[in-house]
């Protein structure tokens, strides 16, 4: 039984409808709080034909992991449950605490009365690394240095220290993977993506903060859940994984992009002030996944940000 946390997340569930299509239907357990970073829906299709089972639990309560973990006894675990949101963290960093901390440790502490644990994948972030310069010619590895500078960052750095403390003291088979900026199908609102596409498709100003130089390393949803398959199947415990999309793009490129594929005007963009501790570039070398797991990104941002229109247009047509 595979237990993944935050399933009915932007990219949980993306994750789960690929464990289905890839034959593990019948044979997974998602928990997830249902916050408003959640959306039942994307995965009730799932639920309702018997692939997956459902359990509205929080992972932050002992009492909640507790019944989960006696009544499905998992083998394998991946674990996204978050808060995610950098500009939430800024103004109030205390459910991130609960959630990426203490919620994360939870699960260890439970992992650990499992006799058959094959693997426990720990989903974070780029973010722990800190920021780049524009001209600056190198990339994060899994040896950079953590250099957090939001309480989101500062709340995955410290959740990737407790898995490796339970691999290293407990001999947990943790092993954590780091990603760079996910986009694509289910992605909350709140994310800068579909801010473009909501406001633009609405004619409403679009914000950019600062100058729009910062740079992020895009990578497509499908990309990043394949790779976390990869390292799910033959991941090494108490290694990292950078995944990456090899697309470094600067926010007010990406925004330009999006109105020319949408034919609307520049004129849309909004610049306004820059966000507390806003880091200038990610950049993802995910060279090791790739030899190490055979991990290779499919889609370029051309093709991924067409495809997430499509599902974008379809999911604002139904409903």
């Amino acid at each position: 039984m595979i237990l993944v946390t935050g399933g009915a997340g932007f990219i949980g569930s993306n994750f789960l409808h690929k464990l289905c299509s890839d034959g593990y239907g019948g044979k997974i357990v998602c928990v997830d709080s249902l916050t408003y970073a959640s959306n039942y829906r994307y995965i009730h299709s799932l639920v309702e034909n018997g692939s997956i089972a459902f359990e509205m639990k929080d992972i932050s309560n002992k009492s909640d992991m507790h019944d989960v973990f006696r009544k499905y006894n998992p083998d394998s675990i991946v674990h996204f449950a978050a808060e995610s949101h950098v500009d939430n963290s800024i103004k109030n960093y205390k459910p991130f605490i609960e959630t990426n901390i203490l919620g994360t440790i939870n699960l260890l502490e439970y992992s650990l009365s499992l006799d058959n644990l094959k693997k426990f994948v720990h989903v974070s972030t780029d973010e722990v690394y800190g920021s780049l310069q524009l001209d600056e010619d190198r990339s994060f590895t899994e040896l950079s240095h953590y250099e957090t500078n939001s309480p989101y960052s500062a709340s995955k750095a410290a959740s990737d220290c407790f898995v490796r403390a339970f691999y290293k003291t407990y001999g947990l088979p943790a092993v954590v993977t780091h990603c760079s900026n996910n986009y694509g199908p289910n992605q909350n609102k709140e994310k800068f993506i579909p801010t473009i596409l909501n406001n633009a498709i609405a004619g409403t100003k679009i914000p950019v903060y600062g100058t729009g130089e910062n740079v992020r390393d895009w990578l497509f949803v499908q990309d990043h859940c394949n790779g976390i398959g990869l390292v799910l199947e033959n991941g090494v415990p108490g290694e990292k994984y950078n995944i990456g999309g090899g697309v470094e793009v600067s926010n007010i490129a990406l925004v330009r992009m999006i109105l020319d594929m949408l034919h609307k005007p520049h004129g849309l963009i909004d610049f306004v002030e820059d966000r507390a501790g806003h880091d200038l570039r990610y950049s993802i070398d995910c060279s090791k996944i790739k030899s190490q797991l055979g991990y290779q990104a499919k889609f370029d941002i051309k093709t991924g940000l067409e495809k997430t229109l499509r599902w974008y247009n379809r999911t604002h047509v139904s409903t």
